[in-house]
């Protein structure tokens, strides 16, 4: 039995809001999780400098790792 990492957790979470990036546009990648859990991101495309971006990443990642990572403390978004 495999156990599947936080890391993975992150990126299946990632997955699942990229279709609603993509319609508009957009996208994110993982930069980095930190030792102590926090979730770096870089918002991409129209992403990149739209000011939902943040709501994005509270309301869509950050409450979609609640779910499936609960160890994680925090999403950033970073450049």
């Amino acid at each position: 039995m495999s156990m599947i990492t936080t890391k993975e957790k992150v990126l299946v979470a990632m997955e699942q809001l990229r279709p609603f990036l993509h319609a508009d546009g957009g996208d994110m990648e993982l930069v980095e999780l930190t030792d102590d859990y926090i979730v770096k991101v870089r918002m991409l495309g129209s992403c990149g400098d739209c000011s939902m971006s943040s709501m994005t990443l509270k309301a869509g990642l950050e409450e979609a790792l609640k779910v499936v990572a609960p160890e994680i403390k925090a999403v950033e978004a970073i450049g």
